[in-house]
């Protein structure tokens, strides 16, 4: 039986992740790094407005990281910190529960 300490547990994730866009950023950056353009091809139909938007509140809440590389021109990264990873199993039964349930 649910309780009411686990609903409230549950909110803030339910929160962050039921973001639009936020679940398939993370999914996008769950096996590598990627440039924030590599983000947006994956993601097309996401504008580089919201994507940024995304990705800043990711980094703030410790799910990814962005790595800058002193490279001529500069390179920039964002993945997922250990953090961002430990969703993975979660977001694989999502997907699952999707591919059995949702185009019935």
């Amino acid at each position: 039986m649910v309780n009411h300490d686990q609903c409230m547990n549950l909110d803030p994730v339910f929160e962050l992740i039921g973001k639009k866009w936020t679940g398939l950023i993370i999914h996008a950056l769950l096996k590598e790094s990627k440039r924030f353009s590599e983000l947006h091809t994956t993601i097309p139909s996401l504008n580089a407005r919201m994507l940024s938007e995304r990705l800043k509140e990711l980094e703030e809440k410790g799910i990814a990281r962005r790595t800058v590389y002193p490279t001529t021109p500069v390179r920039i990264e964002y993945g997922l910190t250990e953090k961002g990873k430990a969703l993975e199993p979660a977001l694989l039964e999502l997907s699952k529960w999707a591919d059995d349930w949702i185009h019935e």
